[in-house]
């Protein structure tokens, strides 16, 4: 990049300076006196002060500003809030924020946008409001963004841009600078350049800086790549992430189910869905539902109040399981105090298997033809991890009480309660996700209730058998 071409940025960053922390976060002193401002009525301070920043800054500050404040703080900054602020917007904060404005404002904004921001913005907005905001755009917008609508949730066909570069194979690099140089309503950013048979099918890919390094003369099909990795128009977007981070691409084309170049994605949207998916994925786990702060109070209480439930119905399946020794226990009540440990310790071991299991699925890392690989690798892990626990523990209680038989059966049943763990960590999620079930939605209900039951049923079961508890 030119030195002109840093210079702005530079400047930007100069003005904005004083207002951001080292972590690129407005500062909280910087949040405290435009809401000074707003609510002492100096519309004009608040401007002034606002205006400088980024898009994405400005996105941060109306989230950072408490939902009562939101209203007035977007009336006295309201010019300043176009397309691209909205796009930078936690989900729910611009939800609410979409309900304010006019259908005629919000089509403005999202003409101004390439085709999949414009997307995001539209797609989960009520039916009337939709299309009270497509018939409000221009009729090439409208066809764009409806087109791009028609295509699943979360699939290329909703995340790829139509604003692209794609040229005739028969060209010359001279008619293709020609052509960049002399048409107006070209994609204002783009790394490369595709190059279409006269089906519009992709035959070849042409980073700029190979044009602008060959002589004119030289026909595109002798300087493009041929090799290049095309996305289906219907692949679902976490699979489009993992070609991006496979093949390291900044940019790949998107084709119908013809072969036929429809539109591109770009390495700046994969950034955002690795870490929509990641947090996702984390998120699920828990049970938390999507965990955003802004989520309203009564969708989160719902939404993990489901889960609760579910995982209350597990404990009453591991507490019968410790009904089964209630004699045991009432004689000998070293056993009560020793047992959730063993449980505790099993669901630790569990937790960590599963959350490797689940991110290796994520990224493909698992394959029919590594599966059972997998398993025995977790398993030795699982082992190892369980002799040594179970060793510690063994010696402990051993320390502690002076109870041999106890302490055996102890590290005994670490072992057992480890080896549970490492298999169901491993098992469960393959097994999921062999059965179209997201193994990050499900799969810590059971391990969690398969450590629980096998940690009780192991200890107890070994204590009476052994008439440790006698």
């Amino acid at each position: 990049m030119s030195e002109t071409d840093l210079s702005p940025s530079i400047e930007e960053k100069d003005r904005t300076s004083g207002e951001l922390d080292e972590g690129d976060r407005l500062k909280p002193e910087f949040v405290r006196a435009v809401l000074d401002a707003v609510e002492a009525g100096d519309a004009e301070t608040a401007y002034e002060r606002v205006e400088p920043l980024h898009p994405a800054d400005i996105a941060d500050l109306i989230e950072l500003t408490p939902a009562e404040q939101r209203p007035d703080l977007v009336e006295s900054i309201g010019s300043l809030i176009d397309g691209e602020v909205l796009s930078e917007m936690n989900d729910w904060v611009r939800d609410e924020l979409i309900d304010a404005l006019d259908p005629r404002q919000l089509a403005g904004m999202a003409a101004e946008l390439d085709t999949d921001d414009a997307v995001a913005i539209i797609e989960d907005m009520e039916e009337a409001d939709q299309q009270a905001v497509l018939n409000a755009l221009s009729p090439d917008d409208r066809a764009a963004i409806v087109e791009a609508l028609s295509y699943p949730e979360e699939s290329a066909g909703r995340l790829m841009q139509r604003e692209l570069i794609a040229v005739p194979e028969h060209w010359t690099v001279g008619d293709v600078l020609d052509y960049l140089r002399g048409s107006d309503e070209l994609s204002s950013d783009f790394w490369e350049i595709f190059v279409v048979d006269p089906g519009h099918r992709p035959v070849g890919t042409c980073q700029l800086s190979w044009i602008l390094r060959t002589p004119r003369i030289v026909s595109m099909t002798d300087v493009m790549k041929r090799e290049q990795t095309l996305i289906p128009v219907d692949m679902d977007q976490e699979e489009v992430a993992l070609r991006f981070q496979k093949y390291a691409l900044i940019s790949a084309a998107v084709v119908d189910s013809g072969g036929r170049l429809v539109g591109q994605v770009t390495v700046d949207d994969i950034v955002h869905i690795i870490s929509e998916e990641a947090g996702e994925d984390i998120l699920r786990l828990s049970g938390a539902g999507e965990g955003d702060i802004n989520e309203p109070v009564r969708l989160a209480v719902r939404t993990r109040l489901s889960w609760l439930i579910v995982n209350m119905g597990t404990a009453i399946i591991a507490a019968s399981v410790v009904g089964l020794f209630q004699s045991e226990i009432a004689a000998f009540a070293l056993l009560a105090v020793l047992m959730p440990i063993v449980s505790g310790m099993g669901g630790n071991a569990g937790t960590q298997t599963l959350a490797v299991v689940v991110r290796a699925l994520a990224t493909n890392q698992i394959t029919d033809s590594n599966t059972w690989w997998m398993v025995l690798r977790e398993l030795r892990i699982a082992a190892a991890n369980g002799t040594a626990l179970g060793a510690v523990a063994g010696i402990g209680s051993y320390l502690i009480y002076g109870n041999g038989p106890l302490s055996i059966v102890f590290a005994a049943a670490m072992v057992i309660n480890n080896l549970a763990a490492g298999l169901g960590g491993v098992v469960v999620p393959i097994t999921l996700d062999r059965l179209r079930i997201d193994p990050a939605v499900s799969s810590a209900v059971f391990v969690t209730t398969l450590t629980d039951v096998m940690g009780f049923f192991s200890f107890l079961g070994l204590a009476a058998l052994s008439g440790v508890a006698g």
